[in-house]
């Protein structure tokens, strides 16, 4: 391919960059043998993909045949990915970290016929579920050394081969599948599944496609740009925002190591783009609040560059704001500006690495605390909405152009309306064929005429699109008064003492949280009550709760008097991926939770004057 425009499909792509810029830096990856980081350039990538499609096409699998790949991500996950959609099959990215009995019903679902995992364990455990797999054929391990596994097919009839093994036996005068055009698959993506299980969105080389070129010509990255990349590949979020498009701008992606090492990579790899979910940003918010909070003097310091910075931030795009947002430090806001941003806003970009040039925040909301503080030191944040649906992004905020209490403005080519009930519905080449074998399930969501409900309740004003909430997701309480619970659990998590909150209150007279407290900021609070940290019981003592509750009624000052939580129930066990309450894209699973601590949550309800 010479020209960007005529690019129709992923394989295009990626060969029209290589062709474009064949020494240009592509990937950057750790290696632990020696210890350091390895790069690939674009025209090295090409022919790695080759090398892996040959063994692909070894493999006997049909046109459109789905392959799982349950990889971190890496050379590996690009390499297999890639090479599955030059050979005209379907990747069907699984997270990495995601239960065995979630994993098997997804490969039974899209009928899997090639499997990719990091460990031997890994299928060993999946395979213990006992969840009948007639359509796979092959498991790829490929953390096993060479000869290390049988190569042959078990009695199952499910070949296990090592990675090495599998590229080696590639056929060099193998025929190649032709490629693919834009209306087949390129990947079919399940949703988290907060409610139930999860539904495989069908997404097009046209849907994607289209996608990165509306991304593209917003969001502009350079040649020059390093993106660092720690979302699961498995999330359409960091497929189209942190793979594909990197491709489309020539910029290189370094891999980090793991979230836990996410500070140090940050450090080292130095990125000018993040593409991010809330909650990276909230937990190095909440480090720095927990490591200021021994100093109060550092905290008034803080909080001074924060309203200054965020008056600054206001005046520059023109945005107004209430009385109560204006934020006030006393003395400490006398401060000058140039002294502020030396002694706190460069020190926390510094955390970043130092020179991200833009951040961008999706998959969830962004806490209005948390937009505050970052834009008001000056870090570059942008807040962006979609869906898996719509490969996945229909707007964001622009550089210069920026409303944090927005998502921005719809990208070029999607048509957003407000429909019943103050949904937002959109209509874009980036909208989805449809959910894999749900013909009923694609019906709700997308009409005749190509819109697709999104069921988010949104208001649009001067071309800004504003989310309002879940509709299926707003508690109505027994008195009638509507909460959106999302907004409610940002507001009480931006009080570093809670890590996770789950409120409560459908037909119910009151609305009430379970929380998970942050175990050194419990520790602080448990040695100012003269309670003992290392008990259980402590967490139900009336004190302790007395004081939560106070801290979350101050966290949540700017709701309605209806919706501050009246009651709680603490833990100090997180909400994860593994212990099944969080999804692969780290939103609650609430119908989990709700059966979990249902007693716990009952007899918040049964107490006398409740």
């Amino acid at each position: 391919m010479t020209d960007f425009d005529s690019v129709q499909t992923l394989p295009e792509l990626l060969a029209w960059r290589a062709a474009r810029s064949p020494q240009g830096e592509a990937y950057r990856a750790y290696e632990a043998g020696s210890g350091q980081w390895r790069s690939l350039r674009w025209g090295d990538v090409q022919a790695q993909v080759g090398q892996w499609q040959r063994a692909l096409a070894s493999s006997d699998l049909n046109a459109g045949a789905r392959v799982a790949i349950l990889l971190p991500n890496g050379l590996q996950a690009m390499s297999i990915d890639q090479a599955t959609l030059a050979q005209g099959a379907v990747p069907v990215p699984l997270h990495a970290i995601d239960n065995p009995g979630s994993i098997a019903y997804i490969l039974s679902d899209c009928e899997a016929s090639l499997l990719l995992v990091s460990q031997a364990e890994q299928w060993e455990k999946i395979r213990a579920v006992g969840t009948p797999l007639p359509a796979l054929r092959t498991v790829v391990v490929a953390g096993a050394a060479r000869g290390e596994l049988p190569g042959g097919p078990d009695a199952e009839g499910v070949r296990l081969i090592g990675l090495s093994d599998w590229l080696g036996a590639a056929r060099a005068d193998v025929a190649l599948a032709t490629p693919p055009g834009p209306e087949d698959l390129a990947a079919i993506v399940y949703t988290s599944g907060t409610t139930g299980k999860p539904k495989g969105v069908m997404l097009t080389h046209r849907n994607v496609v289209s996608n990165v070129k509306a991304v593209l010509a917003r969001i502009q990255p350079l040649e020059s740009d390093v993106f660092l990349s720690f979302l699961p590949l498995s999330h359409t979020f960091e497929r189209t925002a942190g793979y594909y498009l990197p491709i489309a701008a020539g910029s290189c992606v370094a891999y980090a190591r793991s979230v836990a090492q996410l500070g140090e990579d940050l450090q080292t790899v130095r990125p000018t783009v993040l593409i991010s979910v809330p909650r990276i940003y909230e937990r190095v918010h909440a480090r720095l609040l927990e490591t200021l909070s021994a100093t109060p003097w550092k905290l008034k310091l803080l909080e001074a560059a924060q309203a200054t910075g965020w008056r600054r931030f206001r005046a520059a795009h023109g945005l107004s704001a209430p009385a109560a947002d204006e934020g006030s430090a006393g003395f400490w806001g006398l401060l000058p500006w140039p002294l502020l941003r030396a002694l706190v806003a460069r020190p926390l970009l510094a955390r970043f690495g130092g020179r991200v040039r833009v951040a961008v925040s999706g998959g969830a909301p962004l806490s209005p605390a948390i937009a505050r503080c970052f834009l008001g030191l000056g870090l570059p944040l942008l807040q962006g909405y979609g869906m898996t649906e719509t490969s996945p992004v229909l707007a964001v905020n622009l550089l210069e152009d920026n409303d944090p209490a927005t998502v921005g403005r719809a990208l070029p080519g999607v048509e957003a309306r407000i429909g019943e009930n103050r949904e937002l519905q959109v209509r874009a080449p980036s909208v989805m064929k449809g959910y894999w074998k749900r013909e009923e399930d694609t019906a709700r969501i997308l009409d005749a005429q190509g819109w697709l409900a999104t069921g988010d309740q949104a208001e649009i004003v001067d071309g800004r699109i504003r989310i309002l909430g879940r509709i299926k997701e707003i508690i109505v309480t027994s008195t009638g008064e509507k909460v959106p619970p999302g907004d409610l659990e940002l507001a009480i998590t931006a009080d570093p003492l809670f890590e996770q909150a789950f409120v409560v209150g459908e037909q119910r007279p009151f609305i009430a949280c379970v929380a998970v407290l942050q175990r050194e900021e419990w520790q602080r609070l448990a040695a100012e009550l003269g309670v003992d940290a290392q008990s259980e019981t402590s967490l139900g003592d009336a004190r302790v709760l007395k004081a939560a509750l106070a801290r979350i009624e101050q966290a949540t000052a700017s709701f309605a008097r209806y919706a501050v939580p009246r009651a709680l129930c603490l833990t100090l066990t997180p909400w994860t991926i593994e212990n099944g309450f969080m999804t692969p894209t780290l939103k609650l699973k609430r119908n989990n939770l709700m059966a979990h601590f249902g007693q716990s949550i009952e007899a918040l309800y049964q107490k006398p004057g409740r």
